[in-house]
């Protein structure tokens, strides 16, 4: 017998979720996939039997699961999926706007929709914003299986959620998408004449999809919807045709993200105008580039790493502690992100023009590699090896080997190299 639609507490039917179909809704709501067959991306996670793609096709009550990726990857669209084939009630929450009383209130008709015989998924968006307090509120109804929380978030779980809602959560890791993922998605929709776009009849060379695709930063959301304003703000021709083109794809993107290509010559280009005006001891050109590269959509991370490379190549010992800089940026912005990560970023960069610069840690490594490369097969000195059998000991490993905590002198006498290669010198302070 077919169930009635559960009441809220207050005697009205539940909402339904928006309407894909609806013409009014953004194309990016209208094109979320409807089952796995219209899902891209996510290959880990939803390819044969893997583990999200088992969980939707038994259709049985999911585990509580927090899903971790960047925005645009798909974590709302699995969550519907989930319910969907449960037959569960799907009820999303944002952290953004929701506190406690909102909590308490969706907790409450899941546990009465429970005596009903409903199963309830509540969906909490970006709950890595939630507090202390607010996570802590929904432990007791996780526990007892009043509802399966699956909580979305672009942060670490480990440092966003609390340890007691983890260990009763499932972490799911989702991937940025390709830039073949974004490319399908977009094509789906251009030749979607129902939820999608081509009715407007677009016409958009591979060109202008591939920059589209690749300036998204693996986010469909940013691709649909840069698409959807590029193909709306077009003129049709006197066929009703839409051209569209690369400007009109920058216009709808974003000029600085649309120029900046992740993948091409331009993200090379900037990565070295950064560095170049770093070691130049140039703070302002720094600053620039930097906030070229961060607007333009670089990985945060990517500028880390560039900038703990310069500090011990060309810094290095004339101020050690721009290493402790670069290595203290790289790790609060693998913490926190973008935005509030530009800030660590921006302060390493300062330091790192103003610091006193010496290439000398890498020239004495290149000097140390040439011989190397020349003197591959020397064997190691004899008292430089250990003898840690009988028959090493007997063979002369580590006879002539002197202590230098007991016996200083070790230090000038003893030979450190293969012969041969004494009196080289690498390192110059």
């Amino acid at each position: 017998m077919a169930r009635s639609q559960p009441q809220s507490l207050f005697g009205d039917p539940e909402p339904e979720p928006t309407r894909s179909e609806d013409r009014d809704a953004p194309l990016a709501e209208r094109m979320r996939p409807r089952d796995l067959d219209e899902f891209v991306g996510q290959s880990h996670l939803v390819g044969p039997g893997k583990l999200l793609r088992r969980l939707i096709e038994d259709g049985g009550s999911p585990p509580s699961l927090i899903l971790w990726g960047g925005p645009g990857t798909g974590k709302t669209t699995l969550a519907r999926l989930l319910a969907g084939r449960a037959g569960a009630r799907f009820v999303p929450l944002s952290a953004v706007l929701a506190g406690v009383k909102e909590l308490r209130e969706a907790v409450a008709e899941a546990r009465q929709a429970r005596r009903q015989g409903f199963k309830t998924i509540l969906f909490v968006d970006e709950i890595h914003r939630f507090n202390k307090s607010q996570q802590d509120a929904l432990l007791p109804a996780v526990e007892d299986g009043t509802v399966a929380l699956i909580g979305a978030t672009t942060e670490n779980p480990s440092f966003e959620v609390n340890a007691a809602l983890l260990s009763r959560s499932r972490v799911v890791t989702l991937e940025p998408l390709t830039e073949a993922d974004v490319t399908a998605i977009l094509r789906r929709a251009i030749g979607d004449s129902i939820r999608g776009l081509a009715d407007f009849r677009p016409v958009i060379d591979d060109g202008p999809i591939g920059r589209l695709a690749r300036s998204s930063g693996g986010d469909a959301r940013v691709a649909l919807t840069a698409l959807e304003a590029a193909v709306r703000s077009a003129v049709p021709d006197n066929q009703g045709i839409r051209q569209i083109d690369d400007e009109a794809i920058v216009e709808a993107i974003g000029r600085a993200r649309f120029a900046y290509d992740k993948g091409g010559e331009e993200h090379y280009n900037l990565a070295s105008a950064l560095i170049k005006s770093i070691r130049n001891s140039d703070v302002d050109a720094g600053l620039y580039w930097l906030a070229r590269l961060i607007e333009g959509g670089a990985d945060p991370l990517f500028i880390a790493r560039r900038l703990c490379i310069l500090a011990s190549e060309d810094i290095g010992l004339a101020d050690p502690r721009a290493m402790e800089q670069a290595d203290a940026a790289a790790r609060i912005v693998h913490l926190v992100g973008l935005p509030e990560g530009l800030y660590p970023l921006a302060q390493a960069t300062i330091y790192l023009a103003r610091a006193a610069k010496s290439n000398q840690v890498k020239r004495a490594y290149l000097a140390a590699l040439e011989d190397a490369r020349s003197t591959a097969r020397e064997p190691v000195p004899l008292h430089l090896r250990n003898a840690v059998t009988p028959l090493m000991a007997e063979l002369g490993y580590s006879q002539g080997y002197r202590y230098v905590h007991d016996d200083p002198a070790a230090r000038d006498e003893m030979p450190g190299r293969p012969a041969g290669l004494e009196g080289r010198v690498y390192f110059e302070p």
